[in-house]
């Protein structure tokens, strides 16, 4: 499964890939990262992690839905076979 972004948020990853190269790498390099090797780079990152960050994410908002769950049945639990032991009735055989 590939990992498809918003052309917004594609332009937006793009620009911050420029910059975190720019302010934390390029010193390092000889040359800039222009647009075109930042976007392959989010590419490669899409889909060679992409994968594992998404399995990661269901993976919380598993245990998240799980744990509401579980919460919901000790929230809406009614006992079952109350009348007799709410009542202040008494049953008397003749």
């Amino acid at each position: 499964m590939s990992i498809e972004l918003s052309k917004a948020d594609r332009t937006q990853a793009i620009a911050s890939i420029e910059r975190y190269f720019k302010e934390n790498l390029e010193q390092y390099m000889d040359e800039k990262l222009g647009n075109i090797a930042a976007e392959a780079l989010l590419d490669f990152f899409l889909k060679e992690i992409g994968s594992s960050v998404y399995n990661k994410a269901i993976a919380d908002a598993q245990v998240k839905l799980q744990a509401r769950v579980m919460e919901l049945d000790i929230e809406i639990h009614e006992e079952e076979f109350q009348y007799w032991k709410n009542s202040s009735r008494t049953t008397h055989r003749k």
